[in-house]
């Protein structure tokens, strides 16, 4: 990705993560990184398409760190701890990007069906290794969407608790949080 089409797409996620998909403008993404219209057609279409670049990219993030991190571990409860940690890693670098997904997965607009499929293509990736670590008897027995479901919801509840937190958190203090609680949760008695 070029200089300025990077430029584009950062200040466009900074503003959609501000002010929201609707109340952005082309205006508003063009006047802040200091680009004339043209140049920003040059490089996207229109403001859906800026959008679907920023959320496919995120997810494209989301999963080949999961995959390159997964395979790493033969134990599948090791693969959800890896997933977690992923998980609050992205939380912490990447909190605009986690505030446009959860504002967009609602809703019946385009963009919002769009959010959905990318977001539930990620929860079927960590469905399917709950599955095999539920067969494999390394992870206790469940509704396998469910706990996916639980798993990517560290996401949203990640990023209220670094929010609400009044001073600085580390990576591995807020992963303890979570290991503490949804981890120890899934491990076979």
């Amino acid at each position: 990705m070029n200089k300025t089409k990077r430029k584009i797409f950062e200040t466009s996620m900074k503003l959609f993560a501000k002010k929201g998909y609707d109340a952005t403008s082309i205006e508003d993404i063009t006047a802040t990184v200091g680009v004339a219209k043209g140049t920003l057609y040059y490089h996207f279409s229109s403001k859906e398409e800026i959008f679907n670049f920023l959320v496919e990219e995120g997810i494209k993030l989301l999963q080949n760190s999961v995959d390159i991190k997964t395979e790493k571990f033969d134990n599948y409860l090791d693969k959800i701890r890896a997933i977690v940690l992923i998980e609050v890693k992205i939380i912490m670098k990447y909190e605009d990007l986690i505030k446009i997904l959860l504002s967009q997965f609602w809703g019946n607009e385009i963009i919002n069906q769009t959010c959905k499929q990318l977001v539930y293509s990620y929860i079927e990736k960590i469905e399917k290794i709950v599955e095999e670590g539920i067969k494999r008897k390394e992870i206790k027995d469940g509704d396998s969407k469910a706990i996916a479901a639980e798993i990517y919801g560290i996401i949203c509840s990640g990023l209220v608790y670094k929010l609400r937190k009044e001073e600085e958190l580390t990576i591995m203090e807020m992963y303890k949080q979570f290991e503490d609680t949804v981890i120890k949760g899934l491990e076979v008695e």
